[in-house]
């Protein structure tokens, strides 16, 4: 027992080591502040498995794995002092005493539910062969080795009770506190003392063994999890989910020729590289990536993957490890051997992980490009992994270093850096879709309870414009005080930084900032879930602290109040889609269903991809101001399909993007029989 356990937990402690020490190859510690706030989503997300609740037989299967792992500790920690004294029960646990008998069902129980939970993953391993999973063979060993340990300690048991009936001469019989034991005890009565003797030992053997051999396999495959999982949900980003980390000191950066945006692997945060050691392989970020769904490159399980896989290659070289390993990492380099392909690479022509360009050597921009930002991947990881806030600064280097993105990109930026918006219109035009309404800026009023921030799209495109008006004639009508910026207001910079051009995002978010401060602006009204979210979550980086209100927030709040009372009846059946920066970014879900509910004739009706699943229209990650990469389908034209199998009069949404977006999806399946609205719009027609 010495031999064994010095021999493989100091193997465990070398493999361990290395890993810390590759950790902190990142840039950047790990985040460690309010304690509390983050041990309450280690009970959540780790312990509890919330996210595994949406899979009956997986998430079943897998919270019983997690815990048995927690109980069984245990009895491996008694199994190892029995390799020294046979009896042993770590004082407290031994066989006949109130704790030990309590323990001992338990760990039965939990012996034959993490034997039924291997069953149900060998299934879908083996038998349903579910697309979204790694299907390799390293899966099926690991799940057999817990399987085996479990059936070693249940043999061991038996026979273990078999001979001490034959010391005491007592007979065997089933007992409570027992159950799983006493019951294999029972099929082994009447062996032999030499049989029972082998089987005790096999089973003892086989169980130590395989729970010091599992131990070593975790660092070097995706079971790594098992001891990263809680860590990496305890390091997790705090705070609102829409911020993206700025880069600081920006100028000073380009001043000392320092890179933008991430380049090399050792760029990447400690808490990245904790994401990288805490992927599982199940798929469900792919699964749910709009990207992935219409056959693009993108598929956030492998660029992640993809990442780790080069991390771990590299290792030697990026610890400091001997000359030799270093050459030896080159000559497969010079193979172009990348270890993975699935999210778009290319052979690497460089052995040094420090010099080597990730977008050249690992990740195809294509992959890049792809990404909507829509978080459905961060929203179904069970280890709470984050995958764009990787990808935004990969797009942050190919712009503001290479100056390589999609060409549609230079339109946006252009107009922009000149007109102060992605459509390059005047900025006097901005107040136009108020004509008529009496609206005042906020210049000529400015002691009114909110702004109005209008933004780009709703200000300029005409189907946009519909919503913006109406949402204006709705709050004049419940009495709410409000003004607007009209030429002095700027795009937010949403579609610059999620482009990737954090430059100028940044000179939008300080120019913005100052001038609402200089207005003493403390509310904000929006239409726009982008603009929403940036000013609410983004702007407090650069001095813009702002309590900022959907526009379907403040009218459910304005009719709940009784000051907007829809009493026209509207006959319709109504499907509603959530904005991924309105629902999964702000978990603004209620409120826009809230509004459409107290429509008299109004149906509602939601489609099966609803809510924090609800599928991106495709616009988000500044894809509106670009050509979508080659898949089989388009986003937009997928998730109008989803809403139209709910068979619906109005497909109803809360964002100017969506609104487009759904509209050409409508118009591609030549649909003219089914509207496409805002909330506010539909509100409107109730209140005329």
């Amino acid at each position: 027992m010495t031999i064994l356990l010095a021999v493989t937990l100091g193997l465990f402690a070398r493999t361990a080591s290395r890993r810390w020490r590759l950790l902190n190859v990142g840039d950047g510690g790990l985040g460690s502040d309010n304690v509390a706030e983050r041990l309450a989503g280690v009970r959540r997300f780790a312990l509890a498995q919330e996210r595994m609740r949406r899979y009956w037989w997986a998430g079943i299967a897998h919270q019983v794995i997690f815990a048995g792992f927690g109980v069984l500790l245990l009895r491996s920690l008694i199994l190892f002092s029995r390799g020294y004294v046979p009896d042993s029960g770590l004082w407290l646990f031994g066989s006949h005493t109130p704790i030990g008998d309590a323990y001992s069902l338990l760990k039965d129980v939990f012996v034959v539910l993490v034997i039924c939970g291997t069953l149900v993953f060998l299934y879908y391993r083996l038998v349903a062969k579910l697309p979204r999973m790694t299907l390799s063979t390293e899966g099926v060993i690991i799940l057999c080795i817990i399987f085996v340990m479990m059936m070693a300690d249940l043999i061991y048991d038996g026979a273990w009770l078999n001979l001490h009936a034959l010391e005491t001469g007592e007979a065997v019989s089933f007992r409570v506190w027992e159950p799983a034991g006493s019951l294999v005890a029972v099929l082994l009565a009447g062996a032999s003392e030499g049989t029972l003797k082998v089987l005790a030992h096999a089973g003892f053997w086989t169980h130590v063994s395989l729970v010091l051999i599992f131990l070593n396999l975790l660092p070097v495959s995706k079971h790594f999890h098992i001891i990263t999982a809680i860590p990496n949900v305890f390091f997790r980003r705090l705070g609102p989910v829409g911020r993206l980390a700025p880069i600081e000191d920006i100028e000073g950066k380009v001043e000392r020729e320092e890179t933008l945006g991430i380049k090399r692997i050792d760029q990447f945060s400690q808490k990245s590289i904790l994401d990288f050691y805490t992927c599982t392989e199940c798929g469900r970020c792919s699964d749910h990536c709009p990207a992935t769904k219409t056959g693009k490159k993108l598929s956030p399980k492998h660029f992640t993957i993809d990442l780790r896989n080069f991390l771990y290659k590299h290792e030697s070289t990026l610890i400091g490890g001997d000359e030799q390993s270093r050459d030896r990492e080159g000559a497969v380099d010079a193979n172009g051997e990348t270890g993975a392909s699935d999210a778009g690479t290319a052979p690497l022509e460089s052995n040094a992980a420090h010099t080597i360009d990730l977008v050249d050597g690992i990740i195809d921009p294509e992959v890049l490009w792809a990404c909507t930002t829509c978080r459905a991947c961060e929203q179904e990881c069970p280890v709470l992994i984050t995958y764009v806030d990787k990808i935004v600064d990969m797009r942050r280097y190919l712009v503001q270093e290479r100056g390589e993105f999609p060409n549609e990109l230079q339109t946006a930026f252009r107009g922009m850096e000149t007109n102060m918006n992605p459509w390059g219109f005047a900025p006097d035009e901005r107040s136009q879709w108020a004509d008529g309404l009496d609206i005042p800026l906020i210049s000529e009023k400015p002691d009114v309870e909110y702004l109005f921030w209008v933004g780009c799209a709703p200000s300029f495109d005409d189907r946009a414009k519909k919503t913006t008006r109406a949402t204006a004639q709705l709050l004049k009508q419940a009495g709410i005080e409000f003004a607007i910026l009209g030429p002095e207001e700027c795009c937010t910079g949403d579609p610059a930084r999620r482009a990737g051009n954090e430059f100028l995002f940044q000179m939008f978010a300080q120019q913005n900032s100052e001038t609402l401060n200089g207005y003493g602006v403390k509310k904000i009204v929006t239409t726009c879930p982008h603009c929403f979210n940036t000013l609410g979550n983004e702007y407090g980086d650069f001095g813009g602290k702002f309590e900022v209100i959907h526009h379907t927030q403040l009218l459910a709040d304005l009719v709940k109040q009784g000051k907007l009372k829809p009493t026209q009846k509207v006959d319709a059946k109504v499907a509603y889609h959530d904005s991924c920066y309105l629902g999964r970014y702000n978990e603004v879900y209620d409120a826009p269903r809230d509004v459409l509910s107290a429509i008299p004739g109004v149906t509602l009706v939601e489609p099966n991809e609803t809510r924090d699943r609800g599928m991106c229209c495709g616009a988000g990650g500044a894809q509106m101001f670009k050509e979508e990469e080659e898949g089989d389908e388009r986003v937009n034209q997928r998730r109008t399909k989803q809403l139209l199998d709910t068979k619906p009069d109005v497909i109803s949404s809360a964002c100017p993007f969506c609104t487009r977006m759904l509209s050409d999806g409508l118009g591609d399946a030549e649909r003219t029989d089914v509207e496409q609205v805002d909330v506010a719009e539909m509100l409107l027609r109730a209140m005329e």
